[in-house]
């Protein structure tokens, strides 16, 4: 049957404030809604608004990474490394050399990202990711900077060879750092849980033992097996 069309505005009016309020459950009186005809609607050409970063995680600056012998690590391993690094930085900041190394560390189960982010520090340029399972060791406990956190990671390489690799970020504050150990070691329980429940790894393997005995949240030595 057909209707006019201010009847057909007025019914739906009506329906549109019952939803409205069974959806919101309040009281208030809803403000006025206008509704135009269709043929009064134009289509006109937006702006599109720019993309805010929408990560959650740690603002951190990147120090950079390098290679490091051996593969059972133990406290203060990561030292020399992040000595290096820190020195690195410095040296390219005195010859102006040094990017902004603006950056977000999203720490996840399974997976570890790094954000690199533009000069302002908010949109993400370029992104970085870990395995959570090749995560050797993780520690927010340096010397030379209290709020630097570095973890070694194991690369592979294309020719199915690995070597192992200090990254290191310096935080905003050293309890930022050990933030950082706590979310890294919460990670690793939660991937190790799922890999097991899956049968990747054997309840009776080392990597359960090191689950049962870790009790330091700023040093983890998750092992991938």
């Amino acid at each position: 049957m057909w209707q006019p069309a201010s009847e057909r505005l007025q019914h739906f009016q009506t329906m549109l404030k019952t939803k409205l309020n069974v959806l919101t459950l309040r009281k208030e009186p809803l403000p006025t809604v206008i509704f135009h005809e269709p043929e009064a609607i134009e289509l006109c050409s937006t702006t599109p608004l720019p993309k805010s970063r929408t990560h959650a995680g740690y603002k951190v600056t990147y120090l950079g990474k390098v290679t490091i012998s051996g593969t059972q690590f133990l406290s203060g391993c990561t030292e020399s490394a992040v000595v290096g690094l820190v020195e690195r930085r410095a040296l390219a900041q005195q010859q102006g050399t040094c990017p902004a190394g603006n950056s977000l560390l999203e720490i996840r189960p399974f997976q570890v990202r790094l954000h690199h982010l533009d000069e302002r520090g908010e949109a993400s340029v370029t992104m970085d990711t870990y395995q959570v399972a090749r995560i050797a060791y993780c520690t927010a406990d340096h010397s030379i900077r209290p709020n630097v956190f570095a973890w070694i990671y194991r690369e592979i390489n294309d020719d199915l060879s690995f070597q192992m690799d200090c990254h290191a970020v310096e935080c905003e504050s050293k309890l930022e750092a050990k933030k950082l150990a706590h979310s890294m070691m919460e990670a690793f329980r939660k991937t190790f849980h799922s890999m097991r429940s899956d049968g990747r790894i054997h309840k009776s393997g080392s990597t359960d033992d090191f689950a049962e005995d870790s009790s330091t949240p700023e040093d983890s030595t998750p092992d991938d097996g």
